[in-house]
């Protein structure tokens, strides 16, 4: 009994953990979690289901779709965060291992020549001036344990663990970047791309109406200050398409480069000329909680918080005792055959306690820290909730505006197109000229390019939603 007590008061001592526990993140925006809705999602399009995951298919763009999953496979921001990952999960498990005892082996020979020395007659060799030859072999093993006494061991593995889902949430909020960047630069492409054949369509009435006013002018019917105005609309409109080509060309670059190539290796696949994808009719949003417990920034706060707290435990266990317990045995002596017999081992048992007790307040003065680090995670982890809400409420909003605006821009499109069929008849009829047709069509043409910029906008608005509530990631152990 008496020499259990040791091991029992280390039991004891190991079921004690310093430091406070973690008791989850402090309640943000708790009226926006029970409202079970947001603010500005009071248009039709939006539906409290659940969003999708590849938000990015419902805009049924199958090259969009391969672009994103390229992406998503080759870029290195993935990549980098990915090795981030593991960096994470190797430090996790090298701390779990630190906690074991560590076991080593050795085997040793030595041959020690020692001038003029006699070893009580027991000389191996000999030399000149009476030297002697001693040779040792030996094997052997040593043993290292470190009880965790007061939990900081224990801390520690909480923080590597935090700190390891921190990084699974970092990647994770990596791919919502990503599949976003990737999307948005897509749209920006196809409107860029769809604007530059309007921009042609225009130059080209221009070009027509420009030729009739010259032949007015030769006429004697118009002023040469009426072909100058012409003149200088025509060549407005043709210095536009010099920087829709520069940004065409951007865009495809940085397709590219989102999807782990060099710039150009894009440019035959999306030379095609496409429409923008439309969102669809309704817009699957959940609520403020699911943005909440879903967004990986946020999850990211949350587990940067939890490290925090542990960290506290791991130096407040610095400001008392640690113990060390070492063990060496061994076979061996002055023949190579006394490696082998029982009678020559040797055994060492030694016990270190160690104990910076008159450290003049550094440890305390490493909890304060420690502390101060806790709060300022927990305030970020409020601060990128706010935020992130209001990325949500701003996109919902803009999203149902622009929405709005279409529609109106589409009504005023119907109207010009109306406009040019009747103005047709006329001419048709004798009662109106080609040079008004011309017109009415260019005003039909800039109808139709406010429509086209609507549509990409509308486009990056649902991009936006998908984004701001952190969709475009899934959990790699959800199928198994």
């Amino acid at each position: 009994m008496r020499h259990a007590l040791p091991l029992i008061a280390l039991t004891l001592l190991g079921a004690c953990t310093v430091g406070p526990d973690y008791k989850g993140p402090p309640a943000v925006a708790s009226d926006a979690a029970t409202r079970g809705s947001f603010v500005r999602a009071k248009d039709v399009a939006f539906t409290p289901a659940p969003g999708l995951a590849r938000w990015w298919e419902a805009l049924g763009d199958a090259t969009l779709t391969a672009l994103v999953d390229d992406a998503l496979a080759h870029s290195p921001s993935i990549d980098a965060a990915e090795a981030n990952l593991r960096a994470a999960q190797a430090q996790y498990q090298q701390q779990r291992a630190a906690r074991l005892p560590s076991v080593s082996a050795s085997a040793v020979y030595l041959n020690a020549r020692l001038p003029g020395t006699d070893l009580g007659g027991a000389q191996q060799g000999g030399g000149a001036g009476g030297d002697t030859s001693l040779d040792f072999y030996n094997l052997g093993g040593m043993a290292s344990w470190e009880p965790d006494l007061f939990g900081g061991g224990r801390r520690s593995l909480e923080q590597r663990r935090a700190t390891t889902e921190q990084r699974f949430a970092q990647l994770a909020d990596a791919q919502v970047t990503l599949s976003a960047q990737v999307a948005q630069a897509y749209v920006a492409l196809r409107d860029v791309q769809a604007r530059a054949r309007l921009n042609a369509q225009s130059s080209a009435l221009q070009r027509r109406q420009l030729a009739l006013m010259q032949q007015r002018y030769g006429a004697g019917t118009v002023s040469k200050l009426q072909v100058e105005r012409l003149q200088n609309q025509l060549d407005t409109t043709d210095a536009q398409t010099i920087p829709l080509a520069a940004q065409i060309e951007e865009y495809e670059g940085q397709l590219a480069i989102l999807t782990g190539r060099s710039p150009g290796a894009l440019d035959a696949t999306l030379a095609p000329v496409r429409a923008v994808p439309l969102p669809p009719a309704q817009v699957p949003i959940g609520d403020p909680a699911a943005l909440i417990a879903h967004r990986p920034d946020i999850r990211a706060a949350e587990r940067a918080l939890a490290a925090g707290n542990a960290q506290i435990g791991v130096a407040t266990a610095r400001m008392f005792p640690s113990l060390k317990l070492f063990g060496v045995i061994g076979l061996g002596g002055s023949g190579i055959g006394d490696v082998l017999d029982p009678s020559k081992l040797a055994t060492l048992a030694a016990p270190m306690l160690n104990w910076s007790f008159l450290d003049f307040g550094r440890n305390r003065a490493a909890v304060r820290q420690s502390e101060a680090q806790r709060d300022a995670a927990a305030a970020q982890y409020r601060q990128t909730v706010l935020e992130a809400l209001q990325d949500a409420e701003t996109s919902l909003s803009r999203f149902g505006n622009t929405r709005a605006q279409l529609a109106q821009l589409l009504l005023a499109q119907q109207s010009a197109a109306r406009a040019a069929n009747l103005n047709a008849q006329r001419v048709a009829a004798g009662t109106s000229t080609t040079f008004d047709q011309l017109d009415i069509e260019r005003q039909q043409l800039s109808a139709a390019i406010g429509v086209a910029q609507a549509r990409a906008q509308l486009a990056n608005g649902y991009i936006a939603i998908q984004k701001s509530l952190g969709l475009g990631w899934t959990d790699p152990s959800a199928g198994r």
